[in-house]
């Protein structure tokens, strides 16, 4: 997996009319219906998490696209209140954030600085792709390095919530280049930076 010019990909699930969860962090009500489960499993299985790994049938799949991940403290939080500190101890993790630090978890690496810079540090070096995990707000400063886009689209409109991207208006051009439905009505699509 090892490969020089590394990618950040924004791979992240999405209502159909955008945002990433409901405004207080509300997931519940995205149907991961199971043919989406099984397309995750089978294609990217290290963004599962890795207390879900074992139950799923996971625990010896190898990573297939990523070796690291990126996601901000909004992303991380809702593992956190549940007790899991490392949430994807198989992928390198980092964690933007000004207030936590290593003795959260020294499996996790916190980011104070500039997360912008941080990225382009992380994709100079050598390794796998990049994930950028969430959320919305980092996903709005990271614009200019995201290589890709995946976005797993549920079928639900929810109206109002956290946005895939919440940054300032700056037009970025992406191209379609792979758009997959599933039997249950819900969507994979991929975009390259054109």
């Amino acid at each position: 997996m090892r490969k020089q010019n590394r990618e950040l990909t924004y791979y992240i699930g999405a209502s159909i009319d955008g945002f990433i969860a409901g405004p207080e962090h509300q997931v519940e009500d995205f149907p991961l219906d199971a043919d989406l489960l099984d397309t995750i499993k089978e294609e990217w299985p290290e963004t599962i998490p890795t207390h879900l790994r074992e139950p799923l049938g996971l625990a010896d799949a190898p990573n297939r696209h990523y070796d690291a991940l990126i996601m901000g403290r909004g992303t991380y939080d809702p593992g956190l209140k549940l007790g899991i500190t490392s949430p994807y101890a198989h992928l390198r993790q980092y964690v933007v954030s000004t207030t936590l630090g290593a003795d959260t978890d020294p499996d996790v690496t916190f980011v104070d600085t500039d997360p912008l810079a941080f990225v382009r540090d992380l994709k100079a070096q050598e390794g796998g792709g990049i994930w950028l995990c969430g959320g919305g707000k980092l996903a709005g400063q990271l614009i200019e390095e995201i290589d890709q886009i995946i976005v797993k689209r549920y079928r639900v409109l929810i109206g109002t919530g956290i946005p895939m991207f919440d940054g300032p208006y700056r037009p970025t051009a992406f191209t379609l280049v792979s758009n997959r439905s599933l039997e249950s009505g819900a969507s994979i699509q991929t975009y390259r930076k054109a």
